[in-house]
């Protein structure tokens, strides 16, 4: 499947399938001939993704083939057992967690997730999590705490739910427990933006010793689509709110928000998830292994002065703020 700004790149590669099948049914020799054109492909990949527009890696970032959650811990664990419910409502299917192991280590792995087809979609809630999921995340993050167990979150969400039901059991509340809690877990915690980072949905299992974001990525307060509505009154100006946001990973970083970056395969995660997957589990293990020659307090004190630290305040005197 190929984005609307990928399609010089899906024509010129119909041309080399179509040459390749060509030289086979006729058995003529076109190595150079398809060289040529492989090579032009390649610096056109370059050219495209080497130059897109936040808009454009918001897009990547809703990547249909895009690798879940699910997919990351299938490619990087050895072993995953799920665990299910709140002990409160019900499982939330928009959030998932459990224990794994990675080469023999053990750690909790949480994370949104989305599904692949209708049916999947509708029983993920499109990656949007209730109260009751917010509240099975803080239950499993709690329960590695206890047995003294690395967590990763994976989070790639357009935002918690908004329905009357959500709020009515305390939306608000259960993510703001989260961020209260997650910033005293003794344990390392390693948080990767997978997809999307939408408002506190994103945030509410995002408070780690390292935040990560891929490269075709976004982290916002809000989508460009919902900004627009309410700035223009329509969808249509979601471009313009993408640029306005600068929500990509390199703004992200620039503004001191996140603690690194994840190069992405050329063209997005899904050219190639066994690649990606390689990195982020290599990623895993290197991070864990340097958080951990750090003491509880030390993690704790020095998440609690990161996100402290995060934006500006300006002092003004009194006879400033009479200017007001």
């Amino acid at each position: 499947m190929y984005l609307e700004f990928e399609k010089p790149i899906a024509e010129m590669e119909s041309k080399l399938a179509d040459m390749k099948a060509l030289a086979d049914e006729n058995e003529v020799n076109v190595d150079d001939a398809i060289k040529t054109l492989e090579d032009k492909i390649k610096q056109l990949k370059k050219d495209i993704y080497g130059s897109l527009t936040r808009w454009q890696r918001v897009q990547l970032s809703r990547h249909p083939e895009r690798p879940y959650t699910l997919d990351y811990i299938e490619l990087i664990c050895n072993k995953f057992i799920e665990l299910h419910g709140d002990r409160n409502v019900k499982d939330d299917k928009a959030m998932i967690g459990g224990f794994a192991q990675i080469d023999g280590k053990s750690f909790m792995i949480i994370g949104h997730q989305k599904g692949r087809n209708t049916k999947q979609r509708q029983m993920r809630n499109f990656g949007m999590a209730n109260p009751e999921g917010y509240r099975k995340a803080l239950r499993l993050m709690k329960m590695a705490e206890k047995f003294n167990k690395p967590i990763i979150t994976f989070i790639d969400t357009p935002g918690a739910f908004p329905g009357l039901e959500a709020e009515e059991r305390g939306q608000g509340e259960a993510i703001a427990r989260n961020l209260k809690e997650m910033f005293m877990l003794k344990v390392p915690v390693i948080c990767l933006i997978i997809g999307e980072g939408a408002s506190g949905g994103a945030l509410g299992i995002a408070i780690g010793d390292k935040v990560l974001m891929l490269e075709n990525t976004w982290y916002s307060v809000i989508s460009p689509e919902s900004c627009s509505s309410i700035l223009w009154r329509s969808w249509d100006y979601k471009e313009q709110a993408a640029e306005a946001l600068k929500l990509t990973a390199p703004d992200m970083q620039k503004a001191g928000l996140i603690d690194g970056i994840v190069k992405e395969p050329l063209g997005g995660a899904h050219v190639d998830p066994v690649q990606m997957a390689n990195k982020i589990k290599k990623l895993i293990l290197e991070t864990t292994e340097e958080l951990e020659k750090l003491t509880p307090e030390e993690r704790i004190s020095q998440r609690i002065e990161k996100f402290a630290s995060m934006g500006v305040v300006k002092e003004i005197s009194v006879h400033e703020l009479a200017r007001y």
